[in-house]
């Protein structure tokens, strides 16, 4: 009965993550936004292309917290596109694929047979695309872990200096990933302590290399880039937490599975956990500050799988319970209905013949405006106190943007708020936002 059962819920499982697998494919080419980091994403590649600054200097309206190799390689697929968001799009599915390819390598490398191999890779594949929107969406986050899981196959493989090497590579991808880094670290120093010193110095040479020759090529400092100010608090913690309501039983799973590599899996939950966490409490961190965690207890899943086959098919039951109560807002971005508004708004921000602010800057980028305005940074520097309000409100106020799309009214602090409240009037609302013009110009 639990071998039937078992067969069942896979089954079940591998057909939701292919159908949605479609769904997400399906939408690369529509121009409608999927998340406000797309448009981000983009006109930092299409900087690059422009020739422009990819680190915009201090009193910028953009702003660029992220290190700089993903900027390059999308803007590289956009030669091929023609799209930037397009581009990243494709890097994302990519990337995705790479992920679960890596779970599954990696399965078969601690012992997992095949079977428990691809329940792994099928348990974190419905895991993303149920409870997330990161899979094909422009985005440096998954492009990141790929480049780690390879890293993680050449240190299982003995490569010690190389895997250091990719280590360091893939922080000036995505700088969030240093769970599965710190879990190898420590890993190594239980399963071959000798080793600990080259790779610590590999990756560090590494890490410095490229810190220095980031200084040299943009003139600012990485860390100092990275550490745009923002909003902290344990509300957004205890919300992360309210999200990890399918971490339950593959923690059970960990904890009672068996073999010689249960340690590697459990170190790496444990820092991811503890990473994820932190980083959690900052405003604006999605559900992808967990993917470390979702990759190691994926991981798990499959020891546990040959042991406890039953306890391993249950850790898809809450996965899939979900998708069935939030499947409408789940599969809201990719609907007919809202491709067809995000149309009518690209036409809309294009038939306006001034510069446009964007809180969704992919909406501005395809109505040809550009990027004039980091919304969710400028927002969070302005609500530290990081940044005087002053000079956006002035600009404000003296009708410099010919209209304005923002999700929040609020996001720039109340100074722009009372501005835009003074000199700017509604023309229509949607699920993209509020879309706002001069209150002296005609409907």
């Amino acid at each position: 009965m639990s071998t039937r059962v078992s067969a069942l819920v896979w089954a079940a499982t591998t057909l939701l993550a292919a159908s949605l697998l479609a769904r997400n494919i399906l939408a690369i080419p529509v121009l409608a936004p999927l998340d406000p980091n797309e448009g981000w994403n983009a006109a930092h590649a299409l900087s690059l292309l422009g020739k422009s600054a990819l680190y915009p200097p201090p009193g910028s309206l953009m702003v660029n917290n992220y290190p700089p190799l993903s900027f390059y390689l999308v803007a590289t697929l956009t030669r091929l596109t023609g799209d930037a968001v397009i581009a990243g799009r494709v890097l994302s599915l990519a990337s995705f694929l790479c992920v679960c390819a890596g779970v599954a390598l990696i399965g078969r490398k601690m012992g997992c047979g095949a079977r428990a191999s691809l329940c792994a890779t099928v348990f974190f594949a419905v895991l993303l695309l149920a409870g997330s929107d990161y899979v094909a969406m422009a985005d440096p986050q998954l492009p990141g872990h790929a480049v780690q899981l390879a890293g993680l196959l050449l240190l299982m493989r003995g490569r010690i200096v190389t895997a250091a090497t990719v280590f360091a590579v893939s922080l000036f991808v995505k700088h969030n990933l240093l769970a599965l880094p710190l879990a190898a670290t420590a890993w190594l120093w239980w399963r071959d302590r000798r080793s600990i010193p080259r790779f610590i110095l590999s990756g560090g040479v590494v890490l410095g290399l490229g810190l220095l020759l980031f200084y040299q090529t943009y003139g600012t400092g990485l860390l100092a880039a990275l550490s745009s100010p923002r909003l902290v608090s344990w509300a957004n913690v205890r919300l992360a937490v309210s999200h990890l309501w399918w971490a339950a039983l593959p923690l059970l799973a960990l904890l009672t599975a068996r073999g010689p590599w249960k340690i590697l899996c459990l170190t790496y939950a444990a820092s991811a956990l503890a990473i994820g966490l932190i980083f959690s409490a900052g405003d604006g961190v999605d559900t992808n500050a967990f993917f470390d965690l979702a990759i190691a207890l994926s991981l798990a899943l499959g020891l546990a799988v040959p042991s406890r086959p039953l306890l391993a098919a249950l850790c898809a039951m809450p996965v899939l319970a979900f998708l069935v109560l939030n499947f409408h807002d789940n599969n809201f971005f990719f609907t007919r209905g809202f491709a067809a508004q995000s149309a009518q708004d690209i036409a809309f921000l294009k038939s306006r013949p001034g510069p446009a602010l964007c809180d969704q800057l992919s909406l501005c980028l395809w109505a040809g405006k550009g990027a004039q305005v980091d919304v969710f940074n400028i927002g969070e520097q302005i609500k530290t106190g990081a940044r005087d309000p002053s000079a956006l409100a002035s600009m404000i106020a003296a009708r410099h943007f010919d209209v304005l799309q923002l999700q929040d009214l609020d996001a720039l602090g109340p100074a722009v708020r009372s501005a835009i409240a003074q000199a700017y009037r509604l023309h229509h609302g949607d699920d993209n936002g509020s879309f706002l013009v001069p209150a002296t110009s005609a409907p």
